[in-house]
């Protein structure tokens, strides 16, 4: 996939068909000598047809449980899986009409490329070995690896037994495309380029996709819908910018960034025509009451993402006094980290704003910028630029 030809013909989306998936009520429960564990909880999800999309979250989540429940790997324990409209939970791996890419590539180690690529097209089709090795060619030319084919995997580097992997899969015209962390085996600059073909693949071949990774990177940059899970459950399922900026709660708000959104308990007062959000004696921001419905004055957490802290006065904002702890030069920007209030911080500032460790420095933010969530529940009482009572069409939380 590295190197796709230069001036070779798009991907005709006609290739495949077309196809919805379905989760309704999933759940996967392990009962064991150990115990009961609930490993995915309820999770509906609709994938449109030719739709992409990453599913995230941290280990233990839950999320390669439900690709492999998809994928038949995994038994459901209640709920049904819809590819088309066929309920395909109760069939085997081989009857779903789906191809999974692993993490570990999972090449035959004796077999070369040509002969891995082929192998599930030997066991699942009528194709006579001709028609197999035209429709391995075939697809070995579009991902420039038709050198390879003669290879056995010991011979190929990581990013190209990746491409081995995605060609089997792509060989097999399947409805719904699987795969599990496919390029945290790879180089950070490989798996860059690597990112970039895969949605360009994706997009031209217009199939259906479920994507697993823990990487929020490969998440924001190549999903239609990210799909954050903790716990075993569906905590939101948005556009990136969507989940980024409107987050639900203040899991998916500390989940999705780097450096990760500062959190704050905070005290809340009402002063005139606004509300200010106190720690200690230091204001860390304040809200104008006509754009935030409070329904109390209980301690609420106050969410700062790093990139919206400013080093000086912002216009209509408070300022506050903080003390670098350590910089930290990043190239295109810094890593600014603070103490203020009792509290650390970071901040992300341009590359030419480089405080020395120990200075003070007064610090602000926009109100239209600040984040809050109830301090028990964490679920979003304020996010980028709304009031409490705005929230876009199309966020969900199956925890709500």
């Amino acid at each position: 996939m590295v190197g796709l030809p230069t001036g070779s013909p798009p991907i005709s989306s006609e290739v495949f068909t077309v196809t919805t998936l379905e989760l309704t009520d999933v759940t996967k429960v392990y009962d064991d000598a150990q115990g009961r564990e609930t490993a995915v909880e309820s999770v509906d999800l609709t994938v449109k047809d030719g739709e992409f999309v990453v599913f995230v979250g941290p280990s233990g989540c839950g999320k390669s449980t439900t690709l492999r429940m998809l994928a038949g790997l995994e038994t459901v324990t209640d709920g049904t899986i819809e590819i088309g409209d066929r309920e395909v939970q109760h069939l085997a791996p081989s009857e779903r009409s789906v191809a999974m890419v692993f993490q570990s590539y999972a090449l035959y180690t004796k077999m070369t490329a040509r002969e891995n690529m082929a192998y599930g097209l030997k066991h699942s089709t009528g194709l006579t070995k001709k028609e197999r090795s035209e429709q391995v060619e075939e697809i070995a030319e579009l991902l420039d690896i038709v050198e390879l084919l003669d290879d056995v995997p010991n011979e190929m580097s990581g990013g190209q037994k990746q491409r081995v992997a995605l060609g089997r899969a792509i060989v097999r015209d399947p409805d719904v495309f699987l795969l599990d962390e496919p390029l945290s085996n790879l180089d950070a600059k490989l798996r860059s380029r690597m990112r970039t073909e895969l949605q360009r693949l994706q997009t031209e071949l217009g199939v259906t996709t479920v994507y697993v990774t823990h990487d929020q990177t490969e998440a924001m940059t190549m999903a239609d819908r990210i799909a954050i899970m903790n716990d075993g459950a569906l905590q939101q399922i948005d556009a990136p910018e969507v989940a980024y900026d409107h987050p639900v709660n203040e899991f998916v708000a500390t989940f999705l960034g780097s450096p990760a959104m500062n959190t704050v308990e905070t005290e809340v007062e009402r002063v005139g025509d606004a509300y200010r959000f106190r720690r200690g004696e230091a204001v860390l921001a304040t809200v104008p009451a006509e754009r935030l419905d409070l329904p109390t004055t209980d301690p609420v957490t106050l969410g700062l993402r790093p990139e919206d802290l400013r080093l000086g006065s912002s216009r209509g904002a408070p300022t506050f006094t903080a003390t670098v702890t350590v910089a930290e030069y990043q190239g295109n920007d810094n890593f600014i980290h603070l103490s203020a209030a009792d509290q650390a911080l970071t901040a992300r500032v341009p590359p030419e704003t480089y405080p020395e460790p120990g200075e003070t420095v007064d610090v602000s933010i926009a109100p239209r910028d600040i984040y809050l969530f109830d301090a028990e529940t964490g679920r979003s009482l304020k996010t980028r630029g709304l009031t409490s009572r705005s929230t876009p069409e199309r966020r969900l939380s199956a925890s709500e």
